[in-house]
């Protein structure tokens, strides 16, 4: 497994979406607290005013406002937001980066200068910031949910030390220590309650606002918020290891992770901007020897405003805000993308494959029937059974343990598990058998006809090669099963399948009444891989496997979509899948699909502005029918639609 990172070492890097701008052009957004300062704004602000008062003094023809004056005028309305792309574009050439958009502007405006165009030169740069200024603030906004992640983390543990609670650094406390939590203070370590009762807010790791009452006993995670009375927790892990902790581990990571279409743009621009330049030199020069009346500071004009348009700004900024806008609005709904490719990858699934325990059911089981067929009393005969699946953690396992056993419990030696079977050991001197009709046979302990037509999961006993009885388990399915079911055929989802290493009448049952397509149960893990693999023959397939357990690892790897349910259960299934479902609702998924299609939509309505709109201004500047104003529009107007449009994730409702 992964190594997990300290909290501390989980800075969140405000560019981190953002290095196709640091590593292929040298740009940064400014400060992470300058969008929200007025002091940012203020070159801009400088700049544009004196910029309208030269243009004023240009219409009235004031006398004075003539050669050196308006020139000096123009330049002290220029420097200030120029001189910083200016200086970004010289670091980029001394780091080997020629072709940016920092030299493409620098070249526009400058040039703009040189034939006497001021106020058009002043405005493209003028522009160019407060769009600079836009993108700055749009992607403030698109990574505040991560942000809000780094609020919710705990400062403090108060822990039982010495007779007494004591504030300490939660990286310090210990597993199985003692915390105590006051009202409206965060959990700060991941745990099992102590107190009688609690009710916690989990928003900042599953994503729903509903308060969770619980028990003693019960589950506890990082960050959740206390919200009745004074609760005393026991750790169960390390701070490193917490909820949290992982939590914004993954959401860290994810923005690191790329898609094609990311990754395409990223290539483009490095291409595309060479040959913008190259192309702007030959709509210079090369007119001269076709053109009688060829005049340069004509075709300089127009190279010019070509260089303003070809810009690719609106790409290599909105492009990667997009993906990022979803990466946010799913991690604010309670899932977890591990990378923008993730995003892609699950717009294209058509089939789904799904586990039953855990993930349509609510893996909750509870005793139905206990059929003693041995000559013990049944307390006893339950006492067998119970000191055997003691040494059991699996859901079953502790519903059994939920039997209340009056008088002494038996102690059971030498147990091993024989997997997807059951259990054997000794107890009392006994060798004791519990576990799936498989596991009899393994023994060659007969088995009663009866049992074959117990639609409810079955745990038989033996004791001494003797079949003693069995007693009935039944699960239920979760609230919003049949509506997962609904919501992903109206998705368009063609397939949906079941694979359960539970009986396969129950299997078949649970399908049959969600309406599955086909279920297939009494499967090893082994053989859901196999299932998946045939699925995945036909290249046609796209395979989202939905599962929660460990056992469901291999087919979460070897799926095209992996999807962990319940993101706080398995570890190994939370480092194997591509996207968590950070609570047990299956009707999360077809969300997680509707927001990788609405990333995708607004993804292409952005390249299909930016390419449409500059192809138009293009042709009309090249053709001297556009000027510089409607370069200024094709560049950084189109660039501040494509964000603005970007924005429109993070106001999505998804219901």
């Amino acid at each position: 497994m992964k190594k997990k990172k300290n909290l501390k070492d989980l800075k969140i890097d405000k560019h981190q979406g953002d290095h196709h701008h640091e590593d292929h052009h040298g740009h940064t957004h400014g400060s992470a607290n300058g969008s929200s300062n007025i002091i940012t704004y203020l070159p801009a602000i400088f700049s544009f005013t004196i910029l309208v008062l030269g243009i004023v003094l240009d219409y009235l023809k004031e006398p004075f406002f003539t050669k050196w004056i308006r020139i000096s005028w123009y330049i002290i309305a220029y420097i200030p937001v120029g001189w910083p792309v200016i200086k970004e574009g010289w670091k980029s050439i001394k780091n080997g980066d020629f072709f940016t958009e920092f030299l493409l502007m620098t070249i526009a405006t400058i040039g703009a200068f040189a034939i006497g165009e001021y106020p058009e030169g002043v405005t493209v740069m003028l522009f160019y910031a407060v769009g600079e200024l836009f993108q700055d603030a749009a992607v403030k906004r698109a990574k505040g949910n991560i942000k809000a992640l780094l609020d919710v983390s705990p400062k403090e543990a108060l822990v039982f030390r010495n007779n007494m609670f004591v504030a300490v650094p939660p990286e310090t406390v210990v597993v199985g220590s003692i915390v105590q939590v006051r009202v409206g203070e965060k959990i700060p370590l991941d745990g099992i309650l102590k107190s009688e009762k609690a009710s916690m807010n989990t928003a900042a790791i599953t994503g729903e606002s509903k308060p969770d009452s619980i028990v003693s006993g019960a589950k506890v995670y990082a960050g959740s918020i206390n919200l009745e009375g004074v609760i005393e927790i026991e750790t169960t892990k390390e701070f490193k290891d917490s909820s949290i902790a992982r939590i914004l581990e993954m959401v860290q990571h994810a923005t690191a992770r790329k898609s094609k279409t990311e990754l395409f743009i990223r290539k483009f621009a490095r291409i595309y901007t060479p040959i913008v330049v190259f192309l702007a030199i030959g709509l210079t020069v090369l007119p001269y020897f076709f053109v009688a009346d060829y005049i340069f500071r004509d075709w300089l004009y127009r190279a010019l405003i070509f260089l303003v348009i070809s810009c690719p700004c609106a790409l290599v900024i909105s492009i990667p805000l997009g993906y990022f806008g979803g990466l946010g609005a799913a991690s604010r709904n309670g899932i977890l993308f591990k990378g923008a490719s993730f995003l892609d990858k699950i717009t294209k699934v058509n089939t789904v494959v799904m586990d039953k325990t855990g993930t349509v059911t609510k893996g909750v089981f509870k005793i139905q029937e206990i059929e003693n067929k041995s000559v013990l009393p049944t307390s006893d005969f339950m006492k067998y059974v119970l000191a055997i699946e003691e040494q059991s953690t699996h859901p079953i396992a502790k519903a059994l343990m939920e039997y209340n056993i009056e008088g002494d419990k038996y102690k059971a030696t030498n147990v091993s598990e024989i997997a997807g079977k059951g259990l054997k050991g000794t107890v009392n001197g006994k060798t004791v058998l519990v576990g799936n009709k498989a596991l009899m046979i393994l023994n060659a302990i007969e088995v009663p006809l009866e049992t074959e037509v117990i639609i409810s999961s079955v745990i038989m006993v033996s004791i001494d090669a003797n079949f003693s009885g069995y007693v009935t388990i039944s699960d239920e399915l979760k609230e919003d099963a049949h509506q997962t079911i609904h919501e992903l055929r109206a998705a368009g989802i063609t397939k949906i399948i079941m694979l359960s290493g539970d009986k396969d009448a129950i299997t078949q049952q649970i399908a049959k009444d969600l309406k599955i397509d086909w279920a297939k149960g009494d499967l090893l893990p082994e053989d859901k891989l196999k299932e998946v693999e045939k699925l995945k023959e036909n290249p046609e397939n796209r395979v989202a496997f939905i599962g929660d357990g460990i056992n469901d690892a291999p087919v979460l790897a070897a799926s095209d979509v992996g999807i962990a349910m319940g993101g706080l259960g398995s570890d190994v299934a939370i480092e194997t899948a591509a996207i968590i479902i950070q609570n047990d609702q299956p009707s999360k998924i077809t969300r997680a699909i509707k927001i990788g299609r609405a990333t995708r939509r607004i993804i292409w309505q952005n390249i299909a502005l930016a390419f449409g709109v500059k192809l138009v201004v293009l042709i009309l500047g090249a053709g001297g029918m556009a000027t510089m104003w409607e370069a200024v529009f094709a560049d950084v107007g189109v660039a501040l639609l494509a964000i603005l449009n970007a924005v429109r994730l993070q106001k999505m409702n998804w219901d």
